[in-house]
């Protein structure tokens, strides 16, 4: 369980660090940069990283760590809930900022932005949590680096089928933000957070459920066993598909 401990301890870091950057930025930033960039910047960021080590946890956990999915499960949900309560209004999902944009409730300009830093942020989430597995601080993370070299695809089904799966995601999870994005914090949090647990619950064995390109290309996207071009078709095309 000390690996566990050690990842529940990087999971309050990183979300400490990101709320310091929002701070930081609402104060050094004009409003317009704050909203488009550095608050979709951070919050791409801190998804990312924890999605890394918590997809570790699941899938070395249950033979080396000493406790199964549920205690995943329980992890997703509570993270969950924590990015929704401390993103600040940002989305951190490229589908959510075109869904934005769709509905006109973002400019052209504004959508580009957001789209921009979320990438960034998630390329620069995965690129540290790298190096903070080179650590190697606990067994899980030793054999991390070892079997990260070789990693696989997370389309474990026929293309049509996770694409399907993925948009299907997609579609479910933007029909509960669109029924509770202007609900209180204290219903919407946790509703949204339910939601990603069970879709992650659900299509997790056949796609990795991310439902959201950014964090889709920085996690899977450079595994082998699938072409590029059957990463965008489940992962890109498929929940922006689901979005529209």
């Amino acid at each position: 369980m000390d690996g566990l401990n050690v990842s529940i301890a990087f999971f309050f870091l990183v979300v400490g660090a990101c709320q310091v950057l929002r701070w930081l930025s609402k104060r050094l930033l004009s409003p317009r940069t704050h909203s488009c960039l550095a608050r979709e910047f951070a919050g791409s960021f801190q998804l990312c990283m924890s999605c890394l080590e918590l997809r570790m946890l699941m899938e070395i956990g249950p033979w080396s760590g000493g406790f199964g999915l549920d205690v995943v499960l329980t992890l997703l949900f509570l993270l969950s809930a924590v990015h929704g309560a401390s993103f600040d209004g940002a989305s951190a999902n490229p589908t959510v900022s075109l869904q934005e944009f769709l509905l006109l409730e973002s400019s052209l300009a504004a959508t580009a932005a957001k789209l921009l830093a979320q990438g960034v942020g998630a390329g620069t989430g995965w690129a540290l949590t790298r190096l903070y597995w080179s650590w190697e601080l606990t067994q899980l993370h030793f054999i991390q680096n070892l079997i990260a070299p070789e990693c696989s695809s997370s389309i474990r089904a026929s293309l049509p089928h996770a694409a399907f799966v993925e948009g299907s995601c997609s579609f479910l999870f933007h029909l509960v933000l669109l029924k509770v994005q202007q609900s209180h914090p204290l219903y919407r949090v946790p509703a949204l957070a339910a939601t990603v647990t069970f879709l992650t619950y659900t299509a997790g064995p056949f796609t990795g459920a991310f439902f959201n390109p950014a964090l889709a290309a920085a996690t899977t996207f450079h595994c082998s066993g699938s072409s590029f071009w059957d990463y965008i078709q489940v992962y890109w095309l498929g929940p922006l598909a689901g979005e529209i």
